[in-house]
């Protein structure tokens, strides 16, 4: 497993839990930048910087990647994060 697959798995798993009313994403995507450099990786771009909690286009691909996780498919989501 790559780098960048253990990354995303982890992402996944820790959006899932939702241990929070709100602001499960972006706790999960700054624990996985942590994640990312403490193995010697580079954080993810996650979209390009772009907001990710105003709804827009950018925002939609990552839930959709999301959910193609969730049910086994990563390729999108391995495709967002360095998008």
């Amino acid at each position: 497993m790559t780098i960048d697959e253990a990354g995303v798995k982890f992402h996944r798993d820790l959006v899932a839990i939702h241990p929070f009313a709100n602001g499960n994403g972006r706790h999960a995507r700054a624990a996985t930048d942590l994640l990312m450099s403490s193995v010697g990786g580079q954080p993810f771009s996650w979209g390009g910087g772009a907001d990710l909690m105003d709804n827009s286009r950018i925002r939609s691909s990552y839930i959709a990647a999301l959910r193609a996780a969730d049910m086994g498919d990563y390729l999108p989501l391995l495709t967002f994060v360095r998008s």
